[in-house]
């Protein structure tokens, strides 16, 4: 079902499973933030292309959109793409229609940048519309000489940390920031550092002025500016609303609706607290992280040079990064892991990182900006272990130096770049 092979493109993690869900599914939504290369992937799979954000192709749509949709994929033997279903939403209907129908497997493919409509009660897609989700750039899919495979998630879960390996010539601390600062939308992975902060200026300057009004009513764009920096300076924090509040100049109930509505656009995301009843005084709160380390750069004006002379906001980049690099792995492995942050309410345990399979085992991260991580690096996962016994699978201590190294029991040292080795 996919399309002629191109040379330029970038195999993607999603992609096996777009290709696994069209050949059950008759509708596929692939959904993530502008600009990650989802119209892209998608053509790949489409024999016929609607760009709903033209205006001349939407009309038909506007007008009747069962009728239009009926035309353009009786005219098409494979998947039709609804490119930017959110321009019309009255598309999907229609496509619930056509499902109801028992339209074939791999009818439809429709990609679109906005969760709200998703999750509001009037959305018709439930039980009809397979959703995927698609992320920036990792390293992993831009070092991967033919269809990016993950080895790293899948040897922790299954705990054979002795599985994992590492490139040939692994960065170092410099060489991590410079990926973090490049980030991963794929229009700027390439491009020099003028050009790079100009596209990404110009994206921040669209969310504000087009893409968050579009969803909410925003009265005031310095305001909304101020937040975004402010939500980029906290980057895997558990910041206070008030605190983004007194920031940004706004009232906390607006802070609330525009993070909201920032997280619809799916620039930033929360990783949830980590809670069993085994342990005792875990805090619930979630940790904010930016979906993508390149805009934190640009909203913060920050290069490389400027991070080694911010040891803070060093360390929350590097955490970001390596988590940007984490997720779109775990939606794409077989064997399914929910990721979580661990706190105790006094602060005196912290875990950046907790995987937790279905069936209850564990997996604990913590990710150091250091090139020699020592045994005093694992007492909080130590802690976990003995705590959870035979469900702690694995601990990892993420570092920046070139080594895999065994530092406790059921827990190693691991460099960063294991994750695309």
């Amino acid at each position: 079902m996919v399309g002629p092979a191109d040379e330029h493109y970038v195999p993607r993690l999603v992609d096996e499973r777009v290709c696994e869900a069209l050949e059950v599914f008759p509708a596929v939504l692939l959904a993530g933030p502008r600009a990650v290369g989802k119209t892209t992937t998608a053509r790949r799979f489409a024999e016929s292309v609607v760009e709903l954000d033209d205006k001349a192709q939407a009309a038909p749509f506007r007008a009747d959109p069962s009728a239009a949709l009926r035309a353009v994929s009786e005219a098409a033997s494979g998947p039709v793409l609804l490119d930017e279903w959110q321009e019309v939403p009255e598309v999907l209907a229609a496509v619930k229609r056509a499902v109801d129908r028992e339209a074939r497997p791999g009818s439809f493919l429709l990609t679109g940048s906005v969760r709200a409509p998703l999750t509001s009660a009037s959305w018709p897609g439930t039980g009809r519309v397979i959703t995927l989700n698609m992320h920036p750039l990792t390293v992993l899919e831009r070092s991967s000489s033919g269809v990016p495979q993950d080895r790293f998630v899948s040897a922790l879960l299954n705990g054979e940390v002795s599985e994992l390996s590492v490139p040939e010539t692994p960065p170092d601390l410099t060489g991590y920031l410079d990926l973090a600062v490049v980030g991963g939308y794929p229009s700027v992975v390439n491009l020099r550092a003028r050009p790079r902060t100009l596209w990404l200026d110009s994206y921040v300057e669209q969310l504000v002025l087009r893409d968050v009004p579009e969803l909410g009513d925003i009265r005031d764009a310095p305001a909304l500016r101020r937040l975004l920096h402010a939500l980029a300076e906290c980057t895997g924090t558990m910041t206070a609303d008030t605190e983004l509040a007194s920031a940004a100049g706004m009232n906390v109930k607006t802070v609330r609706r525009q993070e909201r509505l920032l997280d619809d656009l799916r620039v930033v995301w929360s990783l949830p607290g980590w809670y069993t009843n085994r342990l005792s005084r875990l805090v619930k709160q979630r940790k904010r992280y930016a979906t993508d380390t390149g805009l934190v750069a640009a909203l913060l004006d920050v290069d490389t040079r400027g991070l080694l002379r911010n040891g803070e906001l060093l360390g929350r980049m590097l955490e970001t990064f390596v988590l940007a690099q984490v997720r779109p792995v775990l939606e794409a492995v077989r064997n399914k892991a929910v990721a979580y942050h661990l706190r105790q309410q006094n602060g005196r345990r912290e875990v950046d990182v907790v995987l937790e399979t279905a069936d209850g085992r564990v997996v604990g991260m913590e990710i150091k900006a250091s090139a020699s991580p020592s045994v005093a690096d694992t007492r909080h996962l130590a802690w976990l272990r003995d705590e959870l016994g035979d469900r702690f699978v694995a601990g990892i201590v993420l570092h920046t130096g070139k080594s895999i190294f065994p530092l406790d029991e059921r827990i190693t040292a691991v460099p960063i770049a294991a994750l695309w080795a």
